[in-house]
């Protein structure tokens, strides 16, 4: 009979998914039989509480069990004879199902890496043997905006202190990984070591935006510059330039200064008129003359303005 599923994780019925999930990465890492070559025991043992995640794992089918719907296996209670169709069946059946699992897949962890190696290669008795190549490592980098833009060096020190030097490359993005061959967990019975992926977290920066390979800048322009025009200094990732406003610009006009973006992307810089943070007597009263001869109307446009 298979074991109840909380008592294989080692978790009460009342433990949070949170806590499930957390008692399963633990074991996992413990148990799984690359970690393990050649004990049965140790296989037996990841088998059972891949089978016992694999319920608990899925809020329906852990429901289905709490309320006796299903029985630990995951079987029909009131259709027992279901049971040998699926008991059997190799790698492939339930007790290996990947359901609830995807959740480690972006995770940096060893055990995502590992169970993919198992499955590609099988476990157990039957298994191939001879050279296996080791498991992918995962790790995660957080870096800054420029770096992403511009490229970096960078380090990662890992827990037993070894450390992985990452060039990171132009341009990339946030999400996006980076491969090195080789560095991640050492083969089996002379195979080769696994690669090292390194999941990139690219911080926000205070004043650029990205879009693509182009870079978005808001930039705040005097009344007198966005009326009369003016040249004024702009950052941009690769220094300072001085751009030309041209007179009459409103505010969401957008310039492109070109090849200032990211590799061959532009810049786009947009204009926000900003008013004197005190209106003085002399700017109400020339603005008062001004209108008497110069009225506009700006918003025709507009639904229910006549």
């Amino acid at each position: 009979m298979t074991e109840n599923p909380y008592d294989v994780l080692g978790v009460k019925p009342t433990a949070s998914d949170k806590e499930i999930k957390s008692a399963y990465r633990k074991l996992a890492k413990e148990l799984h039989p690359d970690l393990h070559p050649g004990d049965s025991s140790a296989e037996e043992k990841f088998k059972a509480i891949s089978s016992a995640y694999g319920l608990l794992g899925d809020s329906d089918k852990r429901a289905r069990f709490d309320r006796g719907e299903i029985d630990a296996s995951g079987s029909e209670k009131p259709q027992q004879q279901y049971y040998r169709s699926y008991g059997d069946t190799g790698p492939e059946h339930h007790y290996y199902s990947t359901g609830g699992f995807e959740d480690f897949g972006n995770e940096s962890d060893l055990f995502s890496e590992l169970f993919r190696h198992a499955r590609s290669r099988g476990s157990g008795p039957g298994a191939a043997s001879g050279p296996h190549r080791g498991a992918d490592a995962q790790y995660q980098l957080q870096i800054d905006f420029l770096e992403a833009a511009l490229g970096a060096a960078k380090r990662i020190t890992l827990p037993d202190g070894e450390v992985l030097d990452v060039k990171v490359p132009v341009g990339i993005k946030d999400g996006q990984k980076i491969r090195l061959k080789g560095k991640g967990y050492p083969g089996f019975d002379g195979g080769p070591a696994g690669d090292a992926y390194v999941r990139i977290t690219v911080r926000p920066h205070r004043q650029f935006k990205r879009k693509g390979q182009d870079i978005l800048l808001s930039v705040p322009i005097t009344l007198d510059e966005a009326v009369l025009g003016g040249k004024v200094d702009i950052p941009t990732i690769k220094g300072k330039v001085t751009m030309t406003i041209p007179p009459g610009s409103n505010s969401g006009k957008t310039l492109r200064l070109k090849g200032k973006g990211v590799k061959s992307g532009d810049q786009l810089v947009t204009m926000e008129v900003q008013l004197p943070k005190i209106i003085d007597d002399d700017l109400k009263k020339f603005m008062q003359d001004w209108k008497k001869s110069h009225a506009y109307e700006v918003r025709d446009g507009l639904e229910g303005v006549v």
